[in-house]
């Protein structure tokens, strides 16, 4: 799930259903002036034209870290 926020229609460059199944949105949401997790659960980031959440935990991101690490000490093990 995710949701673009804008203020302004003039940020949204190109929205594209093909008819199918595609489905594609281009925009700005401007230069960066954030980032953060809401509750853990979702990441919000903050532009100067608007914002995008994203439902990805915390943990999601630090799970393919983790995992590499743990390859890297199993194979210094060997």
């Amino acid at each position: 799930m995710f949701t673009i926020e804008l203020k302004s229609k003039r940020d949204v460059k190109n929205v594209s259903l093909d008819g199918g199944e595609k489905v594609l949105i281009e925009g700005s949401i401007g230069s960066l002036k954030g980032a953060r997790f809401l509750e853990d659960l979702i990441l919000e980031v903050i532009g100067s034209n608007g914002e995008l959440r994203i439902d990805l935990a915390m943990r999601d991101l630090e799970l393919p870290k983790q995992s590499e690490e743990l390859k890297k000490d199993r194979g210094s093990d060997q």
